[in-house]
């Protein structure tokens, strides 16, 4: 399935913005950077590490020109499923990826 053709179901169009991405980026290093502090319990640190993954996940849709509709559920799957089309992660890994996060 193309991101196209999530239009309007999980995704919509948008122009990238540059500074949106550079902040997502920013954000995302901050939280591995978090989830490395050992001082903290592991819930924690799971939790800055899964902030890292959406947050470089939806700067992976934005620089495409797509960004998912937070009012539909399930936009944090969606993020992870279409890493296939926005960065060319393998099918396989994002099988991985999408099988952990239905557990949680």
């Amino acid at each position: 399935m193309s991101l196209d053709n999530l239009i309007g179901r999980t995704l919509e169009r948008i122009d990238p913005d540059a500074s949106v991405i550079k902040r997502l980026f920013s954000s995302a290093e901050r939280n591995i950077a978090d989830a490395h502090v050992m001082e903290i319990s592991s819930e924690n640190q799971f939790d800055a590490a899964y902030k890292a993954i959406m947050q470089l996940s939806n700067a992976a849709l934005q620089a495409n020109g797509f960004r998912t509709l937070t009012s539909k559920p399930g936009h944090h799957m969606t993020m992870i499923q279409v890493l296939s089309q926005t960065i060319g992660l393998d099918k396989q890994t994002v099988k991985v990826c999408w099988n952990a996060m239905r557990r949680m």
